[in-house]
């Protein structure tokens, strides 16, 4: 199983992005997306079960939309209105299991992980 991350790049502050992963041949019950900014821990940003319901982290709420397109096995997230605070590595990951939604803002929660895109905010 792969996952191939892309559509990183460098934006202005209060631009717009879309990335994309793209899931070898399968779809997955759970999907996510979590970053990672330099000195920093990875942290959620947004999740989806599959025909269930969406899940954000505060800091991305209303400004963020993850997405997938199953007959594509690609889940996108669409960043609106960024801010140097979004500056990151962020990786796409997926879960075979349906995850509860308790786990869905976890690491644990996911089997297998893109190689990340890099995003840079510019003020």
């Amino acid at each position: 199983v792969q996952l191939q991350a892309s559509g990183g790049g460098l934006v202005q502050a209060g631009g717009s992005l879309r990335l994309s992963c793209a899931a070898s041949g399968r779809t997955f019950n759970g999907v996510a997306w979590f970053r990672q900014a330099p000195g920093k821990d990875r942290e959620f940003v947004a999740a989806h079960r599959r025909n269930r319901d969406s899940t954000y982290a505060d800091s991305v709420k209303g400004r963020f939309t993850i997405s997938r397109d199953n007959a594509k096995n690609t889940v996108y997230l669409q960043m609106n209105s960024l801010i140097p605070e979004d500056t990151a590595v962020y990786y796409c990951a997926a879960s075979n299991n349906y995850p509860i939604s308790s786990s869905l803002a976890q690491l644990p929660a996911y089997d297998y992980w893109g190689q990340g895109t890099e995003l840079t905010v510019s003020s």
